[in-house]
C-alpha cells in the first residue's frame, strides 16, 4: 500500500476537491454562505505542505542515507559512512562492517574525488527492509593517482540493501557495485 505522504501532491490534489465542493456547496445552498468557508481549503493546503515539510518518508531516509554516503567519500571522512552502515554488514569482497570502514580509511587518506554526482534510480522497500539502486558518477582530484594514472571521471552503477532499525533509521547492511562505466563489474575491479 502507497503511504499518502509519499506523494505530496496528494494532499494538494484534496485541497482543490475541498475548494471544489466549497464553490458547489455556496452555489447551491446561497442561505449557507459564510465567510470563513474560503479558509477550509486553505487549511487542507497548508496541512499539506506542512506534513510534508515535516513527515519524513522511509523513502526520504533512505535517499538521505544514500547521499551521506556518497557526500562522506566525496569528503574523504570514513568516519561519517561508520554510522551509516549496519553492524551486521556483509559484500562480496569486504565481509564485515570493520573490513570495509578499514578499507574506507586506507583509500580516503589521499585525496581521491573531487565531486560526486548521484542519481538514485530506484528505491523498493518490503517491511524492514529495502533495496536501492543508485549511480555515482565521479570527478577524480586532479591530485590522486586515479586522475594522473588512468582517468579523469567514471560512473559507477551500485545496488546497496539497506535494513529499518527499531528506532526508524535506516542503515546498509550490503553494497554491491553492478557497473563501472556500464561494463558489469564487482567489489574486485577497484583497486
Amino acid at each position: 500500500m502507497l503511504n499518502i505522504f509519499e506523494q505530496p501532491w496528494t494532499l494538494l490534489i484534496a485541497a482543490v476537491l475541498v475548494l471544489f465542493v466549497m464553490l458547489i456547496v455556496r452555489a447551491v445552498l446561497p442561505a449557507k454562505r459564510h465567510w470563513w468557508q474560503w479558509l477550509v481549503p486553505v487549511l487542507v493546503a497548508t496541512a499539506a505542505v506542512g506534513l510534508n515539510l515535516l513527515v519524513q518518508t522511509d523513502t526520504e531516509k533512505i535517499k538521505a542515507v544514500i547521499k551521506t554516503a556518497t557526500k562522506a567519500v566525496e569528503e574523504e571522512n570514513p568516519a561519517a559512512i561508520e554510522p551509516i552502515i549496519s553492524p551486521n554488514y556483509r559484500d562480496s569482497y569486504h565481509g564485515t562492517k570493520t573490513r570495509l570502514i578499514s578499507h574506507c580509511r586506507a583509500r580516503l587518506a589521499e585525496p581521491l574525488i573531487e565531486k560526486n554526482i548521484t542519481r538514485i534510480s530506484q528505491v523498493d522497500i518490503r517491511d524492514a527492509k529495502a533495496t536501492a539502486v543508485f549511480t555515482v558518477r565521479i570527478v577524480f582530484d586532479k591530485r590522486s593517482y586515479v586522475y594522473q594514472s588512468f582517468k579523469q571521471l567514471t560512473l559507477i552503477k551500485v545496488r546497496t540493501e539497506l535494513q529499518k532499525q527499531r528506532d526508524g533509521r535506516w542503515l546498509i547492511s550490503r553494497a554491491e557495485i553492478v557497473a563501472i562505466d556500464r561494463q558489469p563489474a564487482k567489489w574486485q575491479h577497484i583497486r
